[in-house]
């Protein structure tokens, strides 16, 4: 179990329409094509032997390696660094574009920077989660991989001034390709990977075309970044927060996903390891405020009509949201168990796609609206037929607020009347109603308001505990939330008003740990699942929101300071932070850096007012 990286010592590259991860030892042990949630091709991140790499790695020499991004990029630079010298290998794909396709590239470029080093290049791919068998065919272009599902192209790119048995990868007993290369001062080598080719043969690529390659991702996504408005204090953690939403979104749709990555363990040997790969309507929809608040607005537009044609089928179906889709609009999740593999680290059972799909979780409706609504006031104005699916969601959920559901964090304890359902069913109805005052909007809004005063006095007086003096999970219990830190957030109670300093109090005894903050108490509110929680990242962020509008500015900053200094060598985030300080779950995840992004936005700005 101490061959798999830690997770956090992973860098992110991707296309728009599918990723790959790329561990701090140069080994690729994650990429799913032709999209995010397709399977993997390479999966040794989930199981080291069957799961299938792409090593780069020095040879009979002792060496540390460290990575980086090229500044204002998602290229990826993995440095070894020895006594003999140092090599660099330069990760990225080229971008896919906005149509959906099956070819996708990822080129792998080892250059010497100084000395000589000796590298072992060892390339293993094991379709459809390892479960399909391949067929390897070599020819003087390269040589493809074919499977049932996929076909993989590997061509080795030719350097003039390197001889010409040190550039070939040869074919092992194992159904994969491997090399050894000598690199001195000043040489370089590279590999093109692509899928979905045609069943002839490998394209032949130049030293050239691979710099040109480069140069177009590395103009790309400088270009991108240059959109952003961001010019705070955190710069640096903000844009690489950005990139990676970006490199997350699924181009030909604008659908954001939640993670690159499936059954990464919320505890290590535990049972808590879920699909991401996948669209959530609450992730997505808060996210278009962490766009909006750097400019991006045709990113955006781009989900919100995403979100319109969900709205629209459900509308045609005469049904309600599902929580979560694919990232072309598909709504169909279906859970299995990839019982062949072992798991991160043993973290069993692997499971894909997403059971959950099918929960009833009445806080999406809020995360929807106000994202819509956020969007009207940034300019991007609804049409008329999404108009009209929204307000029979509106009256659907006037009917439907009051009904015990699953909650925000998808437990499978049984339905409760969770508050923050209660809450964001609040404010989808409160956007609502300003949005058609503010448009002249035809609704039936006298019926709105009414339901969401409704909602209000429920909350107001269920939903927080005498006994506690706090707003507790749900009306049955009397155990924390740390999804409640949004509460002034979202303006149903005032930062000041002594019902939410007492709960922000409570939270602070009672969920906080070194500024970390914990989602809830699983052993007092039991969620259907064994194992332990990590303190979960996002959460973190609103409890530093929070205290920042709570007038505990200075509190907030170092807890803002002390989070970032948890997040991995490159910037990136997972879902949670165990005990030890170590990032567990899926990776990187979109939730920790959209709400990144909001609250550095926020304390921008609370900061500055008071200077």
């Amino acid at each position: 179990m101490n061959s798999y990286p830690a997770v956090e010592a992973h860098g992110l590259i991707g296309d728009l329409q599918t990723a790959a991860l790329v561990a701090m030892d140069g080994t690729l042990d994650w990429f799913c094509a032709p999209r995010f949630d397709s399977p993997s091709l390479f999966g040794g991140l989930l199981d080291r032997r069957k799961g299938g790499h792409f090593q780069v790695l020095p040879e009979g020499v002792e060496y540390v390696s460290k990575q980086l991004y090229l500044p204002g990029t998602a290229i990826l630079i993995t440095r070894f660094l020895s006594a003999d010298g140092v090599g660099e290998l330069v990760d990225f794909m080229p971008v896919a574009g906005d149509e959906a396709t099956d070819r996708h590239r990822l080129v792998r470029m080892l250059r010497m920077v100084r000395g000589t080093m000796r590298f072992r290049i060892d390339c293993q791919p094991r379709f459809n989660y390892g479960r399909d068998p391949h067929e390897l065919d070599s020819y003087p272009e390269g040589h493809v991989f074919r499977s049932p599902s996929l076909s993989l192209a590997v061509s080795t790119v030719r350097y003039p001034e390197r001889p010409p048995d040190e550039q070939e990868m040869r074919p092992t007993g194992e159904g994969g390709l491997r090399a050894i290369a000598t690199l001195r001062e000043g040489e370089a080598g590279a590999v093109v990977m692509e899928t979905g080719v045609s069943p002839d043969r490998p394209r032949f690529y130049t030293p050239g075309e691979v710099q040109e390659l480069l140069e177009q991702t590395r103009g790309f996504w400088r270009r991108w970044l240059a959109r952003s408005r961001y010019i705070g204090r955190w710069r640096e953690m903000v844009e690489r927060s950005a990139i990676t939403l970006k490199l997350l979104t699924y181009a030909p749709t604008g659908a954001l996903i939640a993670a690159p990555t499936v059954g990464l363990p919320e505890q290590i040997g535990g049972e808590r390891n879920w699909d991401y790969r996948y669209t959530w309507i609450r992730d997505a929809s808060i996210t278009v405020h962490a766009l909006l608040c750097l400019g991006f607005t045709d990113e955006a537009w781009r989900y919100m009509d995403w979100l319109n044609d969900r709205v629209q089928e459900v509308e045609d179906r005469q049904a309600s949201l599902q929580i979560m889709y694919r990232v072309d609009g598909s709504p169909d999740l279906s859970e299995e168990t990839l019982d062949h593999l072992e798991g991160y680290r043993g973290s069993a059972p692997v499971r894909v796609g997403n059971g959950a799909a099918n929960q009833l979780q009445l806080d999406i409706y809020g995360e929807a609206l106000n994202a819509l609504h956020e969007a009207d006031s940034h300019g991007l104005q609804i049409y008329r037929h999404g108009w009209l699916s929204t307000v029979r969601m509106m009256d659907w959920l006037c009917e439907h607020w009051d009904r015990p559901e699953d909650g925000i964090w998808e437990t499978r304890g049984g339905r409760q009347d969770f508050t923050y359902g209660r809450l964001m069913s609040w404010v989808a109805l409160d956007r609502a109603v300003r949005l058609a005052h503010r448009r002249g909007l035809p609704a039936d809004t006298d019926r709105w308001v009414r339901t969401r005063n409704q909602i209000y006095e429920q909350i107001m007086t269920r939903g927080f505990h005498p006994g506690r003096r706090a707003f507790v999970q749900h009306y049955a219990t009397d155990i924390l939330d740390a999804a409640l830190l949004t509460m002034p957030a979202v303006g149903i109670i005032a930062p000041t008003d002594p019902m939410w300093q007492s709960t922000l109090r409570a939270m602070d005894a009672e969920l906080v740990r070194d500024s970390l903050v914990y989602r809830y108490d699983p052993n007092a509110s039991p969620d259907g699942l064994p194992g332990q929680e990590s303190t979960f990242t996002m959460c973190t962020f609103w409890y530093v929101n929070a205290l920042a509008q709570s007038g505990r500015l200075d509190d907030a900053t170092l807890a803002f300071e002390k989070m970032l200094t948890y997040s991995s060598p490159l910037g990136l985030y997972s879902e949670e932070i165990a005990p030890t300080g170590e990032q567990t779950g899926n990776f990187p995840q979109a939730f920790s850096h959209l709400s990144l992004i909001g609250t550095a936005v926020e304390l921008d700005r609370l900061l500055d007012a008071r200077a």
